[in-house]
Order: C-alpha cells, then sequence, then structure tokens
C-alpha cells in the first residue's frame, strides 16, 4: 500500500446455486488466496453466495436464513486480516422488503449492507432516499445504504464504493455519484450472463467508466456454477484503471489481481477540478477500515515508451494521425496569415525531417508548389558529410527549393566583433551557430511571404535543449508536442509508407543517424563526435520521466520505481537515478525557454505550451524535488 498502489482482486468461484453453506466456503478460499497475494480489496459477484440464478428461490425463507449463517461465516473468516472484502447475498430486513445486497467486510466485522438502488424488473426492491440507517444481518449490525464510502485508514486517497448489478446501466448510475463524492475504486458486483458479445460490452463499458470518472473499477461476473437453465454465466473478472484494462479473464473459479494507482487517479482528479463536490460528499457516510502499512509487489507492467500506443497494430494509424495533425495546424496557420511560403533549416537530423515532411504535406493540401517550400541548409564547424549529404539529398526528393549557405564566416566575423577566441568551444560558440541559422531563416522568411516552422521537439524543450531565441524560436513550430521517441517512430512510418525507394532509404539513413546538434567539430574520421544522448541522457529515459512526471503527476520517488520495473535489463538503478537528477534539474532551471515557445500544435497527451497544457513560474525551485531525489 505504499506509493499509492493498492493491490485488488475480483473472483468468481465455482459455486452451487442454492446453497450458502457451501459458496460460503469458496468464498473463504478466495480470500485465502488473496491473502497470500497481499491483496487488499477483493470483489465477488452480486448474489455470490446463493448464485444469482436462483430467480423465485432467492426469497424463501430457507436460503436467506442460509445466506445470513454463509455471511457469518465469511465476516468470522475474515477476522485479523486487513483486507476488505466484498460479497453478494439475498438480505430480508424486518419489514417484508427483499433487497439484493454487496456485504462489505473487514477484520472480523460488517461494515456495510450495500442495496441496490434500480428494481431491474426482479423480485428485489431498490433502496429508498431516506439515507442510511442501521440494521442486523444475523449477528451481526451495520449501516444499509447505497451512499457508503469505504475510506482506508492507511493509504490517502483510497475510498471503495459499491456498484451492484443492472445499477450499472442505469441513466444516473451510482458510480457517478461516488466518485463525485471522492471515490476513487468502484467495487462492480455484476450479474450478467455470458453472450457472444457479453465480454466485450462489458470490457468496453469499465474501461469507459474507470476513464470517464478517473476511477478504478473492480468488475466480478458470475462463474460457469451459476444455472444453465436459461443462460451461461462466464466467471468474467476484470479490474481497471483510467480508461485501461489492467487484468481480466473469464474461466472456471476465475480469479485476476492487480494494482490500482490511487496517487494517479487523485492526481488526475486534482487537474479537472471537478471531484470532491459538497452536495455529494455530504449525502455519503464514510467508513474506515484498514491498519497494517506494507510494501505492494506490482505484478502490472508499465511500457517503455508511454507516448505511443499500447499495441505494434496501432502505430500505423497513430502515426498517420499525429502527422495529419500537424499538417492540419500548419494549413490554418499559413491560410490566415495569407502566407505562400515556408522556410525550414535541414540539418539532415530526425526533427528537421519531420517537419520537412509535415510541410510537404500541408503544401500538397493546400495545392501550392513544393518549390515553394525553401528548405535551407547551412553547414558550420560540426556539420558532417553525412548529414550535409542526406540534408541535400531528401529536400531534391521532396522537390522543395534548396539553399545552401555556410555560416563558417559569418560566426568567425561575430566572434572578432565579441572578442570570443574560435578555439574556445564553450556555450558562446555553439549558441552563435544557432542564432546565425535563426536569424537567416527569420530574414529569408521575410523575403518570400513565408513563415519559418520550427524544427524543436517535446524532449528538447523539456530538457531546454535548444538556444534561447535560436533554434528554439520560430514561426510555428509543428513538433514543440512529439518527443523524440516520437519523432523517430513518425519518420519511420513515413520511410514504411514511401513509395519512392531513393527517399525512403535516405529516410532510413536519417533514422540511423546519432542525435547531435553539431555545434563541435567532427572527430579526426568526420564522424558525429557531439552526441546528445551522451551529454543530456537517452531520450527513451527522458520521455518516460517526462510524461510520469507531467501526465501523471509522480514524484522523483515514484518515477524511479516505475522506470526500474519498465527498463529492466535495460538501465541499472544507477543509471536512471543519473538521468533523472539531469531530468529534474534541467525541466526546472529552462523553462524560461517554456516560456517564450512559439505557438504550435498539440498532437498527443502530453504537452508544455505555456497557454495551455503547462503554466509554470520560470524561477520555480527545485528544491523540494531534488531532495528527494536525493533520498532515494
Amino acid at each position: 500500500m505504499k506509493d499509492g498502489f493498492i493491490k485488488v482482486a475480483a473472483a468468481s468461484p465455482m459455486i452451487k446455486v442454492a446453497d450458502a453453506d457451501y459458496n460460503a466456503g469458496k468464498v473463504i478460499e478466495c480470500m485465502k488466496k488473496a491473502a497470500d497475494k497481499g491483496v487488499k480489496v477483493l470483489v465477488f459477484p452480486e448474489l455470490t453466495l446463493t448464485g444469482c440464478s436462483c430467480y423465485d428461490l432467492v426469497g424463501h425463507s430457507v436460503i436467506l436464513r442460509g445466506a445470513e449463517r454463509a455471511l457469518e461465516k465469511v465476516i468470522e473468516a475474515s477476522a485479523g486480516s486487513d483486507m476488505l472484502v466484498i460479497v453478494g447475498l439475498p438480505y430480508a430486513p424486518r419489514g417484508g422488503a427483499l433487497y439484493s445486497v454487496a456485504a462489505v467486510i473487514s477484520d472480523g466485522e460488517l461494515l456495510g449492507l450495500v442495496p441496490r438502488s434500480e428494481t431491474d424488473g426482479t423480485l428485489f426492491a431498490a433502496a429508498d432516499d431516506e439515507g442510511g440507517e442501521e440494521t442486523v444481518c444475523g449477528k451481526f449490525d451495520a449501516f444499509f445504504d447505497t451512499e457508503l464510502l469505504f475510506t482506508s485508514d492507511v493509504l490517502p486517497g483510497l475510498s471503495v464504493a459499491v456498484e451492484l448489478g443492472a445499477d450499472a446501466d442505469a441513466i444516473d448510475a451510482p458510480a457517478a455519484r461516488h466518485a463525485l463524492a471522492g471515490a476513487t475504486v468502484i467495487a462492480s458486483l455484476a450479474s450478467f450472463p455470458a453472450t457472444v458479445t457479453s465480454t466485450i460490452e462489458a470490457t468496453e463499458a469499465v474501461k469507459y467508466r474507470s476513464k470517464h470518472l478517473k476511477c478504478g473499477v473492480i468488475l466480478a461476473a458470475p462463474g460457469k456454477g451459476e444455472s444453465t437453465t436459461d443462460n451461461v454465466y462466464s466467471g468474467l473478472c476484470m479490474v481497471a484503471e483510467n480508461g485501461e484494462v489492467l487484468a481480466s479473464d473469464e474461466c472456471e473459479d476465475c480469479f485476476v489481481v492487480s494494482e490500482i494507482d490511487v496517487e494517479y487517479l487523485e492526481n488526475l482528479r486534482r487537474k479537472s477540478g471537478k471531484y470532491g463536490r459538497s452536495q455529494y460528499k455530504y449525502s455519503h457516510s464514510e467508513l474506515y477500515w484498514g491498519e497494517e502499512v506494507c510494501e505492494t509487489e506490482l505484478t502490472r507492467t508499465y511500457r517503455k515508451l508511454p507516448h505511443l500506443p499500447e499495441f505494434e497494430k496501432d502505430m500505423g494509424n497513430y502515426c498517420r494521425r499525429m502527422i495529419d495533425i500537424q499538417v492540419s495546424g500548419l494549413v490554418k496557420r499559413m491560410t490566415y496569415a495569407g502566407l505562400d511560403h515556408c522556410v525550414v533549416g535541414i540539418s539532415g537530423g530526425l526533427d528537421s525531417t519531420l517537419a520537412l515532411l509535415v510541410i510537404a504535406r500541408a503544401f500538397d493540401m493546400l495545392g501550392l508548389p513544393r518549390e515553394n517550400i525553401i528548405s535551407v541548409t547551412m553547414p558550420a564547424f560540426g556539420t558532417t558529410d553525412r548529414t550535409y549529404n542526406n540534408a541535400v539529398t531528401l529536400t531534391r526528393l521532396l522537390h522543395a527549393t534548396l539553399r545552401e549557405i555556410n555560416i563558417k564566416a559569418a560566426v568567425l566575423q561575430h566572434f572578432q566583433d565579441i572578442g570570443h577566441d574560435p578555439e574556445d568551444h564553450s556555450v558562446v560558440y555553439e549558441n552563435a551557430q544557432a542564432r546565425e541559422r535563426t536569424q537567416i531563416l527569420m530574414d529569408i522568411a521575410n523575403q518570400s511571404n513565408g513563415i519559418v516552422i520550427g524544427t524543436g521537439d517535446l524532449s528538447e524543450l523539456a530538457l531546454g535543449w535548444a538556444t534561447y531565441n535560436g533554434d528554439h524560436m520560430s514561426m510555428y513550430g509543428v513538433n514543440a508536442s512529439v518527443p523524440k521517441t516520437l519523432v523517430r517512430h513518425l519518420v519511420k512510418w513515413a520511410a514504411d509508407t514511401e513509395r519512392d525507394a531513393a527517399t525512403r532509404a535516405t529516410l532510413l539513413d536519417i533514422i540511423d543517424t546519432p542525435v547531435s546538434p553539431e555545434l563541435l567539430p567532427a572527430d579526426a574520421e568526420g564522424k558525429i563526435a557531439q552526441k546528445t544522448e551522451d551529454l543530456v541522457g537517452p531520450y527513451e529515459l527522458h520521455d518516460f520521466f517526462l510524461y510520469n512526471f507531467l501526465r501523471a503527476g509522480y514524484g522523483p520517488a515514484k518515477i524511479l520505481l516505475l522506470a526500474e520495473q519498465a527498463f529492466e535489463g535495460s538501465y541499472d538503478r544507477a543509471t536512471i537515478l543519473k538521468w533523472l537528477t539531469v531530468f529534474v534539474r534541467r525541466f526546472f532551471t529552462q523553462q524560461f525557454k517554456r516560456s517564450a515557445m512559439p505557438d504550435g500544435p498539440k498532437v498527443g497527451s502530453v504537452s508544455l505550451s505555456p497557454r495551455g497544457d503547462w503554466r509554470m513560474p520560470s524561477d520555480a525551485s527545485a528544491a523540494a524535488w531534488l531532495r528527494e531525489v536525493e533520498e532515494l
């Protein structure tokens, strides 16, 4: 239960219809299995103790008394455990009404009975709207109410609420009320039978509900021990979080386990500003459970490249969609400004290649000749033959206009003007080249009724790996929200879908070229000496850090934990920690560049635009984050 994770499970044991005593034994077996795995919240289907397919038998006094005795056995078996167990049964308090309820149990206590909110045309009564009350079930007292939150004593932000059966399909489904009142996990005790589409429908519904409500969902549906008189039941069990299914199965004695990240859900909710509304908060009663603080062993996995789609089969559509968004943004900007030319600095690297590909597609959409794309290569002290040749070749293959302007003489004159020794390869040496190139691009744009297209990407903006008012500046930055790891995949997709063999070969060679600003002289063999990832660290790590810092709202300790799991076998803890420290320092100190960044379209889930996704003071202190890093 540390680091914001709570281990949860959904179980659908092979019960016997109408045999509550036998079914209690199966529930207790699942409880022992869950305890061995460190589970803290365990959810069973609706009417677990009798079977949901009892039909009219469910209201018989023998069944009801048997269900109460079975529940007592389950409650007694829970003694000494801080696991929250949620199991379904029929319940008939004095007064003649029959309810389908979820019994919420922990450490030998019956915390609450949660009834259905809807009748769904069954024998069961709907709970009234008068609010909760004390009730007696067997020898146990409990709260009886639909509006109950079971809140953890030890994990901040963990609050569990119950949704029963067809209530999930109601127009005003209880889960929405619960989430707005503060529930971060919804226990969904289902009762639907299997059909040819039931698993797909349930999966889509759970994904939507968990995404829409920014919550975790634990779903358990009746299993193969149910009656087959009119239906077959599959035992579907599922755990989901914010639109992602973490674990799912359907089989005999089905049992699935995963970990819900409550910290992540809380961070998402804080950003939305819609949760914890008083009108819902005050209508719910909170009951507390849990005593033990312990480590949570992760079984769920985290992807190295969270900015990319989860499945390789989706990569083509993903890349196509992202480039379409970049193109659409540029088309609108050119149309609005009445422009018919674009100017781009082409280096033979990934970023400028992607920008040039986007411009070419935009011109095709606008019906403008590609000759109006002015592709400028500006060799200087660090330019290698490989990048120069690729820049020239790609420009020609795309039928853009090539302009070559060697900037060595201009930069040397500048060094003389400011009294800088050309042998001093400090930041002055590097930045002078970047700013000279930007000046040239801006002036050419003025000459040609054009716009300078920025090539810098999201990863460079996060690290501040750009010269202020140099490559940092443009008139429209088409790559501004594309992380470096994704830039590579977008160019690879362009290569794979390219019909011209020469263009495809050039793009593939650009992909294989080391990432470099080429601001320092090449080595003795004329190869790139200044490799970006040797200086600031691997971009796949930095993109992982950025996503989890910005999107998930994690601190350094949590990011390190997840990175160790995601990059196991690729980087050791010391290496990850080294570059995480670099990320934190640079992210904070380089905000002033992001505060003055040009317009550019958001294409993914993360952006650093100061006008939209990320507003941060340029002089914010990184001390608290660095202290956490130092303690790791």
